[in-house]
């Protein structure tokens, strides 16, 4: 693709993205993980979905690349698949509790790349906040949903040349992917139906948010000690430890009862 990757586009020293072209990413993306899930005689699971595996043409068509990781599944082998793969900061909490994964795991990621595509700030980046201190970023983001300030998630290199709805839009789309339960994110296809405006706009659970948070304040936490010794944000995890658990007052519908553990 004549453009390389939307790593490239996104977070190269050259000229910012437009805000439509950014749109038109998301919705060309969108469409190809709802082909791949639903489109094919067999169902197909990317497993790798990020910004490096997005690829773009001359006019930012979106080409998702790179199937090294995925899955062919017949429908009697949906949600079978337990070994971990994927990039750091795209991983849905299946993958880091050993569940079964499914399609709704691309959902996740996707999720990470919408919030990626709005800010122009990588997912694993910390965000400083006056009231909050050092932050993981998509925490801020679910900060800012819940107090309505979408417009402070916006890529300031883009001055305020957006469209304040679709801004809105993408993050609350984002936020409805990367839902703690896979049976509470939206299919690739309904998520399509969002963006295209032909299906209402969904709601982000509160409830369902709580590993987004965990995960938020033990990144944060983590990055705070570990700052000397990290390379980037994309080498980074704060799942570092076999066998480190959620701590006995966390209140997970999904993951109360798991152990999360590192890659292996």
């Amino acid at each position: 693709m004549n453009r390389g990757s939307l790593d490239r586009s996104l977070f190269s020293n050259g000229p910012a993205l437009a805000w439509q072209e950014r749109f038109d990413i998301a919705l060309g993306t969108a469409r190809g993980l709802a082909y791949l899930h639903g489109g094919c005689e067999h169902k197909i699971i990317h497993c790798d979905v990020n910004r490096k595996n997005i690829l773009l043409h001359d006019h930012f068509q979106a080409k998702i690349s790179d199937f090294g990781l995925s899955k062919l599944l017949t429908p009697e082998q949906s949600s079978l698949f337990t070994t971990m793969r994927g990039t750091r900061g795209y991983l849905a909490p299946e993958w880091l509790t050993n569940s079964a994964i499914s399609e709704k795991t691309d959902v996740y990621s996707f999720g990470m790349v919408l919030l990626e595509l709005v800010s122009g700030r990588k997912n694993c980046s910390l965000r400083s906040n006056s009231l909050m201190g050092l932050v993981y970023f998509p925490l801020f983001a679910l900060e800012m949903h819940e107090q309505g300030r979408y417009m402070e998630l916006a890529d300031p290199r883009l001055e305020g040349q957006v469209n304040n709805e679709e801004v809105e839009k993408l993050v609350r789309i984002a936020l409805c992917c990367v839902h703690e339960e896979p049976v509470l994110r939206p299919s690739m296809a309904t998520v399509v139906g969002m963006l295209e405006g032909a299906l209402p706009l969904s709601h982000p659970r509160n409830e369902s948010l709580n590993f987004l948070r965990f995960y938020g304040r033990r990144f944060t936490e983590a990055s705070m000690v570990d700052e000397e010794n990290r390379q980037s944000d994309d080498d980074f995890m704060f799942f570092q430890q076999e066998n480190a658990t959620t701590g006995s007052n966390t209140c997970f519908s999904y993951m109360s009862s798991q152990q999360i553990s590192g890659p292996r």
